[in-house]
């Protein structure tokens, strides 16, 4: 075979299930990838590209929905433009709050927990010296958007505002938000200046604080008494002002937390998340034209999620038959060479979420083998394969990867070889030798019993002889 880099495989493993065969051809989809092979990190958002039949438009300057199983955006206009969240802010607030800190812990109130906020926004009432809890302040923050809970939580935590406005865009940057930058805790700052972020980062956001059962349990409570304090004699009620708790007309079974928004500029605002068999949907709608329209397209976004999108769980056991049949085949082209494959292991993305109709018209696993050039003069080479599921109307998933090491025939050993010592060698020596003597003496003892079993024989008929003289 020359020396030079070849092409040892031409041929692309297509294993289809429908078919029930292999089929051993170069596939045309290869020739221009990019236009049906869609990878692991385009997948997240390709489906923005579908044409979907009676999708929902919803009002408003931006909005997103987010599989947060696969994290997949399925639908969406204008997901990364900086808008002003408005008091779906406290969403962050809160998510520090249960990060950092007990829903026991106290909290004691100074001036700087509600002075500056500005008049008619909404509060609790809170007095300097009073204890509260930091629970209550979570139910203030979420339920009544209370302003005064949300500057005690991060006074509580960062021991200014400021600091803790730092605190949240580390945080934020942590978890993915590249559109976001928070100068306030609650959604509006003293000079007038407001936080920025968009439907992605705020879905993100929602997300991570879905996490967390308490979050879930307090932002779908219906109405909660904070119990008198130290300096307040009274208890405080607070009702949810989220339509999806409060009213029957809004009322989603499958709501599990968010929160509203409004402010001058920035219109309505929603954060929403809802769970059906195990699959969370997140809405973002930001700049929505009114209150009631926020609420009606969040569930008209979530019911069309529910039916017209599909996630599954890649199962990498469906892959074996394709996996031993692309080893077979390699190992097969390197047969006439020093080569070989020395490992192989395959990595999966954990979900794949594609329409509804894209699956039911089943599909096909394959690996990509068409740009996999091996030099046969190298003693160690590895590849990183692309593992595909590809569907009825063509297009094509790369699901995982296909990590694989080839090496020259020699190099490869058994999974526990033996250790080879000076000893070992001495001791296969005595015991070859021991083997020698063993032999010997067998030998001998076996010729000896064969000559007192003949000397034996001739006398006997020696003296048989003499009898019949």
């Amino acid at each position: 075979m020359k020396k030079a880099l070849i092409t040892v495989l031409i041929a692309v493993i297509t294993l289809n299930f429908f078919c029930n065969g292999i089929a051993l051809a170069v596939n045309e989809q290869f020739d221009n990838p990019d236009d049906n092979v869609i990878s692991q990190n385009e997948s997240k958002e390709d489906l923005l590209n579908e044409e979907l039949p009676d999708a929902p438009s919803p009002t408003g300057t931006a909005y997103i929905l987010y599989d947060a199983q696969s994290d997949t955006v399925l639908m969406g206009r204008e997901i990364d433009s900086q808008i002003n969240p408005a008091t779906c802010t406290i969403v962050m607030t809160v998510l520090l709050a249960l990060e950092n800190l007990d829903l026991e812990d106290t909290i004691t109130i100074d001036q700087s927990m509600y002075i500056g906020i500005p008049e008619g926004f909404e509060t609790l009432g809170l007095t300097e010296g009073e204890e509260v809890t930091v629970k209550d302040m979570i139910f203030g923050a979420l339920l009544k958007s209370a302003n005064d809970a949300c500057l005690a939580l991060a006074i509580k935590i960062s021991g200014s505002e400021s600091g803790f406005c730092s605190l949240m865009n580390t945080r934020a940057s942590e978890l993915g938000c590249n559109a976001t930058n928070f100068v306030t805790c609650y959604g509006i700052s003293n000079t007038g200046a407001c936080n920025t972020s968009s439907a992605r980062d705020m879905a993100i956001i929602l997300n991570e604080c879905c996490e967390h059962e308490d979050f879930k349990d307090i932002a779908t409570t219906f109405q909660h008494t904070m119990p008198p304090t130290n300096l307040y004699p009274d208890s405080r009620t607070m009702s949810n002002a989220n339509r999806f708790i409060s009213t029957q007309e809004y009322s989603y079974d499958y709501y599990i937390g968010g929160k509203t928004g409004y402010a001058d500029g920035a219109g309505y605002t929603q954060v929403a998340a809802s769970e059906k068999n195990g699959r969370r949907l997140i809405a973002v709608i930001l700049g929505a034209t009114s209150n009631e329209t926020r609420y009606r397209d969040t569930i008209d976004l979530f019911e069309y999620g529910y039916s017209a999108f599909t996630t599954v769980m890649i199962e990498p056991s469906e892959f074996t038959p394709v996996y031993n049949e692309t080893i077979n085949q390699i190992n097969g082209a390197l047969l006439d060479t020093k080569l070989s494959v020395m490992s192989a292991e395959m990595e999966f993305s954990s979900y794949l979420t594609t329409t509804a109709y894209r699956t039911a018209q089943g599909s096909s696993n394959s690996v990509d083998l068409s740009q996999v050039m091996i030099d046969v003069n190298a003693d160690e080479q590895s590849f990183e394969i692309p593992i595909l599921k590809t569907y009825a109307d063509g297009k094509s998933y790369i699901v995982g990867v296909l990590h694989l090491e080839i090496a020259i025939k020699d190099k490869i050993v058994s999974v526990n070889p033996t250790k080879t010592t000076p000893w070992t060698r001495v001791k296969n020596v005595l015991i070859t030798f021991a083997g020698i003597v063993v032999l010997t003496l067998i030998l001998v003892i076996a010729l000896l019993v064969f000559r007192k079993n003949r000397r034996r024989r001739y006398d006997e008929e020696f003296r048989n002889k003499n009898k019949m003289l």
